[in-house]
């Protein structure tokens, strides 16, 4: 097997629930050494949300394979001393404790980039580790509205809609990964280079990504609305019934593409039409060029009408159901999801490795640890502790 890209990475994982461990399990994937750090008895708050089967969480496969498993009760003094031990060990620390909370007890950054002045300690929260909101309790659905993206979703008859599954906590376990690998990368390459702290707020993740907003409001002092779809970027864009009953998402960001569509469509009279011949035009007049499009595509059954837009090189897609995926041939051929075998459920499909490595990609060497699975193993390889010590901890519920 190949050296994997991040091997000899050692991450230190204090987090629960979504985004910091996403982050976690992304570095994982692609190699990192990844100590997960969980309360006795009681385990991540992830191991108790659903989907279940026969009382298995079906979401900890997927976000949490890659990681050993050590409990730690960290209210405790002794807990304190091996979480220092450890943090002595490591290359990265994860947490998203609210804000404060490590400083409270005696374990902030000050504190441990004593110990490990290489240390890269990633910070997350709701709203930041500065500002009025930062001990504010911050989850992803309520950082998404804070970000302004719920208030752009939905109907404008209608109330605001927030994402159907929690995408603000994934785009920041993203963030995550990347924040650690450049953490890395200064300070393994640049000279001087040393370890750092990095503020991560769930809502500023989303936030970055909206800079049409900015744009719009600084200099036309515009307030975007609701609306469905890529309304007021370009047009015709939407979703759109075939004849056969499915739905398709067609969008056409450039002119080219209009151009290419128009040739599909045998309409190459509106390529003519000042109404219609450049996107701004379109805009302005989007009801009835959706209407021309959408009529069209109401005329051929599906799979006839992807071919066509293939061959012309239109951007489309099918709308697909979580059944489409798993019998699509592209996601298959992609590896897309992965079997992993599981001590009680048998086998269960996971997500596959994003993004493809072509020397170093993405492997699974863990199944998602059960609670404390390697307390023996890290305990002792790493710190040193005899099996009585251990056993001492274990009476104390320390681990």
């Amino acid at each position: 097997m190949s050296r994997l890209a991040l091997e000899g990475v050692k991450v230190l994982d204090v987090s629960t629930m979504i985004a910091a461990p996403f982050g976690a399990v992304l570095l994982g994937d692609f190699g990192a050494d990844v100590i997960k750090i969980e309360m006795p008895g009681k385990g991540d708050t992830l191991r108790h949300v659903g989907p279940f089967f026969n009382d298995e969480p079906l979401r900890w496969p997927g976000l949490s394979r890659n990681k050993k498993s050590l409990t730690l009760d960290l209210h405790k003094p002794e807990a304190i001393e091996i979480f220092k031990q450890l943090v002595e060990k490591v290359d990265v620390l994860i947490e998203n404790f609210r804000p404060g909370t490590l400083e409270k007890w005696g374990i902030g950054y000050d504190v441990l980039k004593e110990i490990n002045p290489r240390l890269i300690m990633i910070r997350v929260s709701g709203y930041g580790q500065t500002g009025p909101f930062r001990e504010k309790a911050g989850f992803g659905t309520p950082a998404t509205a804070f970000s302004g993206f719920t208030y752009l979703q939905g109907y404008p008859d209608r109330p605001p809609v927030s994402p159907p599954f929690s995408l603000t906590d994934y785009i920041t376990g993203i963030y995550v990964a990347f924040a650690a690998v450049t953490a890395l990368y200064h300070r393994d390459v640049h000279p001087n280079g040393s370890g750092q702290m990095v503020d991560i707020a769930l809502y500023e993740s989303v936030f970055r990504m909206m800079e049409f907003l900015i744009a719009e409001y600084e200099k036309l002092g515009k307030v975007r609305e609701r609306s469905p779809g890529l309304s007021g970027h370009s047009s015709p864009a939407g979703t759109f019934m075939t004849k056969d009953g499915h739905w398709v998402v067609l969008v056409t960001s450039t002119d080219s593409t209009f151009e290419r569509l128009a040739k599909a469509m045998n309409r190459e009279d509106l390529l003519l039409n000042e109404n219609f011949c450049t996107n701004e035009q379109r805009l302005k007049h989007h009801d009835e060029t959706n209407q021309i499009v959408a009529d069209w595509i109401r005329s051929l059954p599906r799979d006839e009408l992807l071919q066509r837009l293939d061959e012309y090189g239109v951007p489309v897609s099918p709308i697909l159901s979580i059944q489409d995926i798993f019998e699509h041939p592209h996601y298959q051929a992609r590896e897309n999801i992965i079997e992993v075998a599981h001590p009680r459920l048998g086998k269960i499909k996971v997500p596959g490795f994003v993004p493809k490595f072509e020397k170093t990609p993405g492997s699974i060497r863990q199944i998602a640890p059960d609670l404390g699975e390697h307390n023996h193993e890290i305990l002792t390889t790493w710190l040193g502790l005899s099996a009585s010590e251990i056993e001492e901890l274990k009476k104390k519920k320390v681990i």
